[in-house]
């Protein structure tokens, strides 16, 4: 699996107002000398893993989720402390996840598992960024964001989406889901494929917050010219990959890419960076399905690096690398009831 910290001011409903100047670098400053570790403030969330042989130990349980299951399974991460959701596709495999006429549906014991997710975001007060793809190979994000058909296709789908969707309160904005990746640049098209996304969305969604999570930021060079690119990109957050579960990167490294990439955003004054947290390890070390991290030799480490350089942490992926011990909505492995054990524990103390 390949896996923007503008600080908010007047609060996350202002996505679009711009701190100027010295206020924005003394705020960004304040934040690098706060060492204070940030809580996980929500989740990726899909309904089927793209890569099917890494989500073999959650899939099944998924697709024979009821729509109940999937109220539960949102009030259970609300209940954990997080407030965003971050929905990974609304297609895949050329089938919908929704009821549409541009695809077959993908054959879930519950009929439309949107409806059911962004129902009980409404209820709980979460906000999810709701995707609007994947309506090719998803595992082909270049054709993905190229491809002409796939475009038309992927327009067709945000117009229904918004129309059936789009009255729900915790309809926050969107996630364009073909990821880049730095190196040390993004690639050209990777902006022209955010800014169509993000003309087509704010046509739809006006008040909409967007989000997109780039990866490889080992090979990150935040120089004037990647500060250009963000000036350019029409996007309100950007949650970097922090590739520690896909073994890009390793323990304490992170922090540096973070640190130049924070110092790139400050100079852009466009979007917030937030950090897209692996929570997973590979059981065949590289590949094959993905296992919960042990919290306290592992992800609170990934957290300390993190903190000082984004105004929010993300995580890959609450769905089946964490259950509550008694969920009636269970996916994954026993040792993900384990990784949620030490996560309550520790973010228990820290709210209190």
């Amino acid at each position: 699996m390949n896996r923007r910290n503008f600080l908010r001011y007047g609060g996350l409903g202002s996505a679009g107002m711009l701190i100027g100047g010295r206020l924005q670098a003394q705020a960004l400053d304040a934040a690098r000398k706060n060492p204070k570790i940030k809580p996980i403030a929500g989740s990726w969330f899909e309904f089927q893993h793209l890569n099917t042989e890494e989500g073999l130990y959650w899939d099944p349980a998924l697709k024979n989720f009821t729509t109940e299951q999937w109220k539960e399974k949102v009030r259970e991460i609300k209940g954990i402390g997080m407030e965003y959701l971050v929905l990974m596709g609304i297609a895949a495999f050329g089938k919908a996840f929704y009821p549409t006429k541009l695809a077959p549906p993908f054959g879930l014991a519950c009929e439309d598992p949107l409806e059911a997710v962004l129902s009980a975001a409404d209820e709980v007060g979460i906000k999810f960024f709701v995707s609007n793809d994947f309506w090719g190979d998803g595992r082909n994000a270049e054709k993905m964001m190229q491809d002409p058909a796939i475009r038309k296709t992927r327009a067709m789908a945000m117009e229904e989406v918004a129309a059936r969707y789009g009255h729900h309160a915790s309809f926050y904005g969107w996630y364009f889901p073909n990821e880049a990746y730095l190196h040390p640049y993004l690639d050209e098209f990777f902006i022209d494929y955010v800014n169509d996304c993000a003309r087509m969305a704010k046509s739809l969604t006006p008040h909409c917050v967007n989000l997109v999570a780039p990866y490889n930021i080992k090979a990150e060079r935040a120089d004037d010219g990647y500060v250009r690119q963000l000036e350019r990109m029409n996007i309100e957050i950007v949650a970097y990959q922090d590739g520690v579960g896909v073994n890009s990167t390793k323990l304490g490294e992170p922090a540096k890419y973070f640190e130049h990439l924070f110092e790139a955003h400050r100079k852009a004054g466009r979007a917030r960076i937030w950090a897209d947290m692996e929570l997973f390890y590979f059981e065949d070390k590289t590949k094959g399905n993905l296992l919960p991290a042990d919290f306290d030799t592992r992800i609170l480490r990934q957290m300390e690096d993190l903190s000082p350089f984004v105004d929010k942490i993300l995580c890959y992926q609450y769905i089946g690398i964490m259950n509550k011990p008694d969920s009636g909505a269970f996916a994954g492995t026993k040792e993900s009831t384990r990784l949620y054990r030490q996560y309550k524990h520790w973010v228990d103390r820290y709210e209190g």
